[in-house]
């Protein structure tokens, strides 16, 4: 507490013994660069020496303007640092060969700040400080001012223990207080805007996003469009691959891999979407002017075309792409865990098939007739729910986590019957080495998706907690210097993201994974029915549709043979005429496993 009363003592008697000040002739200006850590990104880059103190270099003007920090960190007022700044490294413009002060304003809201603490110990403002010697906004002399709207401020009171830096966000009601629209956000202040009373940024209305996100410098802008296009790009040729593969020979790719020639080719659309954005760049793709000076980041659009193409791609495909990752784990479920053949599961695809480009089109149906459309200012194209928490989390977050969640569900079950299986076996003394190495490659191809999938939703549920906070964040809707949650964790969760979203291109190992393990379980069915035989199961066969003579009225019908305890069953062979009479069953929905007795 003596220490820190100390060091704010210090600081007082620093600001009123300073030299007193004196302006610099307009033709001494020379711009350079702001090295002054405290500074640098004041919001403005350059600034001119020497200054209103008669310091020479900046290295001088750190030594002095550094001593403020504990000051400026209690935030007495969060004028301060930017007054400091301006007076210390006043601002330096190419074009203009004048001295440009901060405006009376500002100090005078820095005063009503920080004066009343500086009285509770006897100290008055500096004479030097006076704001009577600054321009007013509006006056023949130019100035600068940092807010577009006059702020009150009150005076905080004194901590009672030594401050400590503040790592947690600003909270909401800090904000209503000293969040501005600043640059380089957008102020949307003519009515005839299309986007006036449509837009905010935090809590603060008709503001809007610049077309690059101002949380994260240039080459971190570029690293992204790198490794977005990396990514896009090894996903188009893998897929396509893929796609080819299955046109040039249609018949070799049945159920239950078939579905993964429909999630390669969804995937080959997604990363056509980045494509596109690659070639025409962030700023036709997800940025517009709408009447303004400044590019802006799209709101709402449902208008321009090539938005809207890139928007189709990625999240129609993208929605599609996780249904039949859902229809994959289901139709395994159906080989694996319920014993069903190729051609059984064949005869609901048309139901597969609904079911995987109805429901997304239903929903870019609805996101286009809501004009939910809005630009990504981290990946540059076109996307919804990323200007609105609700869109982000109705038509993106809840369907991912509903699809994810009943995918494990389905490729758990499977995985639970092949252990079933594999007990079963060991009981009849046959070795279990393949399937023991299917259940690893079911495993791998289970890490394969599920992981990945699990990062995006994890980055999403990420993103949608602290994207206020980063809203609010220094430099934008707070000033300068505000400590706050710094975004490039989300940064970094992006580029997570991109592994599996534009960039999953492992369809073809895939492919041929699951095509392995449906030949591994065909043997596996084969095997499994002497030894069902001997402990008394009654046997499901599920019947291939209309194969060597047999009658075409009982294609897809499951039939049960009676089969006593101890004796004999043929292997399985489509040669249905070598088996005993049977008699046919009521057909059955697919995942319910109950054959009635007659």
């Amino acid at each position: 507490m003596l220490l820190r009363l100390g060091v704010l003592q210090q600081l007082l008697l620093l600001l009123i013994q300073s030299p007193g000040l004196t302006l610099t002739a307009s033709k001494d200006l020379v711009c350079e660069p702001i090295t002054v850590p405290m500074c640098k990104g004041i919001g403005y880059n350059l600034t001119y020496m020497p200054n209103k103190f008669n310091h020479d270099t900046q290295e001088e003007v750190g030594l002095e303007v550094h001593q403020f920090w504990p000051l400026v960190r209690i935030r007495c007022s969060p004028d301060l640092l930017f007054f400091l700044c301006s007076m210390y490294t006043p601002i330096c413009l190419p074009d203009y060969r004048k001295p440009l002060p901060p405006c009376r304003s500002v100090c005078e809201r820095a005063k009503r700040g920080c004066s009343p603490l500086m009285s509770q110990y006897g100290f008055e403002w500096p004479e030097r400080m006076s704001c009577e010697g600054l321009p007013q906004l509006g006056d023949e002399t130019l100035c600068m001012d940092q807010n577009s709207s006059e702020a009150t401020t009150s005076a905080p009171p004194f901590p009672k223990s030594t401050p400590k830096v503040r790592t947690r966000p600003p909270s909401p009601s800090q904000c209503d207080r000293e969040c501005r629209c600043r640059d380089p956000l957008i102020p949307i202040k003519r009515e005839s805007h299309a986007l006036f009373g449509r837009v905010q940024t935090g809590p603060l209305p008709n503001c809007a996003l610049p077309c690059h996100l101002p949380y994260f410098s240039a080459d971190e802008r570029a690293f992204t469009s790198f490794w977005v296009g990396l990514w896009s790009v090894l996903c188009f040729i893998s897929t396509l691959t893929t796609v080819a593969t299955f046109l040039i020979d249609m018949e070799r790719f049945k159920y239950p891999e078939r579905p993964i020639i429909f999630l390669a080719a969804c995937y080959l659309f997604v990363s056509l979407g980045y494509i596109i954005r690659l070639v025409a760049g962030h700023e036709r793709v997800a940025c517009g002017a709408g009447g303004t000076s400044q590019l802006h980041i799209l709101y709402d659009a449902t208008g321009p075309a090539l938005c809207t193409l890139v928007f189709l791609l990625v999240y129609f495909f993208g929605m599609a792409s996780s249904i039949w990752w859902v229809v994959l784990s289901f139709t395994w479920f159906l080989a694996a865990g319920m014993k069903w053949g190729s051609e059984a599961i064949a005869g609901y695809s048309q139901y597969f098939h609904l079911a995987a480009w109805l429901i997304p089109s239903v929903k870019s149906i609805l996101v286009l007739a809501l004009s939910s459309v809005d630009g990504d200012p981290v990946a540059g194209i076109c996307y919804v729910g990323n200007q609105n928490l609700e869109n982000l989390r109705g038509f993106v977050l809840a369907p991912l986590v509903v699809y994810l969640f009943t995918g494990s569900l389905f490729l758990l079950a499977g995985f639970v019957s092949l252990f079933r299986i594999r007990s079963i076996i060991k009981q009849g003394g046959t070795k279990t080495d393949k399937l023991e190495r299917l259940m690893i490659r079911i495993g791998l191809f289970t890490v394969l998706y599920t992981v990945p999938a699990t990062v995006v939703v994890a980055c999403l549920v990420y993103e949608q907690h602290y994207r206020p906070s980063w809203e609010r964040g220094p430099g934008l809707l707070l000033p300068a210097g505000a400590p706050a949650l710094h975004p490039r964790s989300g940064l970094r969760c992006f580029h997570a993201q991109v592994l599996h979203v534009p960039g999953g291109g492992h369809h073809v190992w895939s492919l041929d994974l699951v095509r392995k393990n449906s030949g591994v379980l065909e043997e596996l069915r084969g095997s499994m029915l002497p030894l069902l035989a001997a402990q008394g199961h009654r046997t499901p066969i599920h019947v291939q549709r209309g194969q060597h003579g047999f009658d075409r009225t009982h294609r897809n019908r499951t039939v049960v043979r009676d089969v006593p305890q101890g004796a004999s069953v043929p292997h399985m062979s489509p040669h249905w005429k070598d088996f005993p009479k049977t008699r046919p069953v009521k057909p059955h929905f697919p995942f319910l496993n109950t054959i009635s007795q007659t």
